[in-house]
């Protein structure tokens, strides 16, 4: 009985842990821009932090042949892009104003967010 316990406890603070505590890490973006891997269905970085006021590249690079991760779409600043399979596709973006950008793909499975700060 103890065991069933325990265990019902620990999956309640994994629970808790991942949806409320986890903390992501962020990666910033350089003057070189920053490559994004997509693969395993998800975004890597999938958090990424530029500087506002910038315009700012980012490179998408797809490994996984999914038709989920064709499509790369940031809606905020109203771009759609293409991502061919095993190229890597630049994407230009805009001097942004701080604040939380997201970007994800046509399904909103594969999830990302940019973060624009002030330097």
């Amino acid at each position: 009985m103890w065991l069933v316990n325990l265990s019902g406890a620990a999956l309640i603070a994994l629970i808790v842990w991942w949806f409320w505590l986890y903390k992501p890490r962020e990666q910033a973006v350089g003057d070189e821009g920053l490559v994004i891997l997509v693969e395993n269905g998800s975004y890597h970085p999938a958090h990424i932090k530029i500087p506002a006021n910038r315009p700012t590249e980012l490179q998408f690079l797809r490994k996984d042949p999914s038709p989920c991760a064709e499509m790369v779409l940031l809606p905020d600043l109203e771009i759609s892009e293409s991502l061919p399979l095993d190229k890597t596709r630049k994407i230009l973006l805009p001097p942004m104003k701080p604040g939380e950008y997201q970007f994800h793909c046509q399904m909103q499975m594969y999830r990302g967010v940019i973060r624009v700060e002030l330097e």
